[in-house]
């Protein structure tokens, strides 16, 4: 299961997102509303942790333009005591939930599982040609074979599949699967895509993985 985290206490989002990856959450971490805006309009969450006291947008501002663009993703809102009427607000723009600071990580769970249970999802997989990923398996499969992907290669192969022969760059991957502040080298990218490739082809999948160079990778039908 897959969360968007937006906080800007970096402390605090830090220790949030060691408990939730200690609960074998993936977790997409910013720190302002913009960025958060950013990756919650491309990208398919099945909950997002929004702090309304943030910089370049407000929460508030966030939760609006996601309801207005048909975003039905879950919201649970990080408010600070004084902000009644700002949880007020939340709620009648949509939020699903909100959490007073400071609170137990135990109540956090409770409420993350609470929302996303709420969910109704329309699908757990995405599809490309004759190529599978289920999200709740990390499954990677075609009528050939099939095998399960490593937490990071699941990250890299999910983001190639929500849009198929759009170019992800390096940039991207880094930021999506290793963090904004990773100090991992970027050839490491290299490495992964070259572990789905392999993996592509123990499963026989007429897809495959095309590098533009100094650009990215994207996805696109062998002979096509």
């Amino acid at each position: 299961m897959k969360l968007l985290l937006a906080e800007d206490e970096k402390e605090l989002s830090n220790a949030l997102l060691a408990v939730l990856k200690h609960n074998n959450y993936l977790v997409d971490v910013v720190y302002n509303g913009a960025d958060a805006l950013d990756f919650a309009m491309v990208n398919d969450y099945d909950g997002i942790i929004l702090d309304i006291m943030m910089p370049k947008k407000n929460g508030l501002e966030v939760l609006k333009e996601l309801r207005n663009n048909n975003k039905t993703v879950p919201v649970l809102l990080l408010t600070a005591k004084s902000e009644v009427e700002d949880r007020i607000i939340g709620l009648d723009l949509g939020a699903d939930d909100y959490l007073t600071k400071p609170f137990a990580m135990g109540e956090l769970l409770a409420r993350i599982r609470a929302m996303t249970r709420r969910r109704e999802y329309s699908s757990n997989n995405l599809s490309f040609h004759d190529l599978t990923l289920d999200r709740k398996t990390f499954e990677l499969y075609t009528k050939k074979g099939s095998l399960r992907l490593g937490n990071k290669e699941f990250q890299m192969m999910e983001l190639l599949m929500e849009r198929p022969k759009v170019l992800v760059s390096t940039e991207s991957f880094m930021e999506r699967v290793w963090g904004y502040d990773t100090e991992t080298e970027i050839n490491v990218v290299w490495v992964y895509i070259s572990y789905l490739r392999r993996k592509l082809e123990t499963i026989q999948s007429n897809v495959q993985i095309k590098a533009v160079r100094g650009l990215g990778y994207l996805l696109e039908i062998k002979n096509d």
